[in-house]
Formats: C-alpha cells, structure tokens, sequence
C-alpha cells in the first residue's frame, strides 16, 4: 500500500516533471506538500489517460473557470508535453460556447503572452465564411454522429418552442463551426467538453458527452478520468457529482 510520503515524493516528481521552470512561492507551510500529494500524486499519476490528455483536461477547467493566474503556467506545461499551440487556443475557443466567449478572450489572451516569450507565431487562419445553413446542415450531421436520437431530447427537442429560440444557433456555432475547426479532433474535443462541463457542475451535459465521447474514440475509462482530472481545478465535489451522472450512463 502506497504511503503518505511516497505518494508526495512521486508527486514532486510529476510536478517537477509538469512545471519544471515554476518555482514554490507557496506563503502557507505545508500547502506544496498537500499539492503534491492529492493533485499530482493522486490525480496526475492516475493510470487510464495519457499526460497530454490530461493536460487538455486541465487546460478546459482552468479556461471555463477563468483561472488565468494557474493558466500561465499550464500553457507552458502544455507546451513542453509537445502540446501543439493551435490545440491550446482551440480548447478556449471551444470553451466558450461552453462558459461564454469572454473567457476565450480571457485565456488566449494569457496563452498569446506564453506564446510570445517563445517566439511562437501561430499560422494565419483563413477567413471561414461558409453560409449559415451550411453550418446548420454540418452541425445536425455531427450531432447525429456525437449524440445520436439523445441529439433530439430535452431542451434540444425539435418541438420545443422555447429552447428553439437558441437551440439552432448552438447547432451552428457550436457543433457546425467550432467542433468543426481544425486544431483538435473529435475525441479531443470530447475531452475539453466533459472537463469543460464538469468544471462548470453541469451534470446533464457531463452526463451527455460522457455517453457521446464514446462515439468518437473515447472509453469509459478515458471519459471517467477526465472527469477525475478536473478535480483540482474545479473542486473534487463538482467531479464526484459528475462522476454520479455518468455512473448509470457509462455501465
């Protein structure tokens, strides 16, 4: 059985690993050691999701959250796990349908500061200007691929004259023209959507893209981690409530 002190050293090592030009400022005794050992003893050195995978995951809370000064250093941790920079800025840009855009803003713009004190030039993007009901036709073909007949329930229900007034833009932006972005791919962005949403204690949706990520490359295991991944950041009671809606879904 693994002790206290073991588990701290294995997450100094992970740290260490993870933020290797950050240096301990903590003014609390004691709180680096609680760090090392319930965030990256306990939760970075799980089995189940590859470190990169998990960085998606952090980087997806810490944006939907808009906690920009943890931010700084994930970006350069992500950076160093060979992390592209496109990958980084399309997981803001895809929590912001999520969160609202301001926090996209928010978080490109501290990752736009990282990427300028390493001489990173992200490349210039064509201008996307397909017509909305192109949008419209290329987001219902992925939400059929993502969420099947549940693409058609509750408040996406087709008859519903109230979410209707919405529902049709979120299919556009968000399924026709943000997942469709290049940057990431499907099992990426499903990653970014379930930390996304757990870190925003949206249970229903946690508990619809957990089903949905398995369409798209995704295991149970993969998706259960992701979850557990966002604990730190968005606080482990968000992510066992989480991990409760998905419990009956992911059997």
């Amino acid at each position: 059985m693994t002790t206290r002190q073991e588990l701290r050293r294995q997450g100094e090592a992970m740290r260490d690993q993870l933020f290797r030009d950050e240096t301990d400022d903590s003014i609390v005794q004691g709180l680096e050691d609680l760090f090392s050992e319930a965030v990256y003893g306990a939760v970075w050195r799980r089995p189940g999701l590859g470190l990169p995978d998990r960085m998606l995951c952090a980087l997806a809370a810490l944006g939907a959250l808009a906690r920009l000064p943890q931010l700084r250093a994930h970006v350069m941790a992500a950076l160093d796990l060979g992390l592209a920079p496109e990958a980084i800025t399309e997981t803001f840009i895809q929590c912001g349908i999520y969160a609202g855009f301001p926090t996209s803003e928010n978080a490109i713009g501290v990752a736009a500061g990282v990427f300028a004190e390493r001489g990173i030039e992200l490349p210039e993007e064509a201008a996307r200007n397909d017509p909305l009901d192109e949008l419209t036709e290329r987001g219902r073909a992925l939400l059929e691929i993502l969420h099947g007949s549940r693409g058609y329930e509750g408040y996406a229900a087709p008859d519903n004259k109230v979410t209707g007034a919405l529902y049709p833009v979120a299919i556009q932006y968000g399924y026709g023209e943000i997942w469709d972005r290049p940057g990431l791919d499907r099992r990426q962005r499903a990653l970014v959507a379930v930390a996304a949403f757990t870190a925003l204690r949206l249970d229903g949706q946690v508990r619809k893209f957990g089903q949905s990520a398995l369409n798209v490359g995704l295991s149970r295991e993969e998706v259960v981690e992701a979850v557990i991944q966002t604990a730190p950041y968005g606080g482990f009671a968000p992510a066992l409530n989480a991990l409760a809606a998905l419990s009956d879904a992911l059997r």
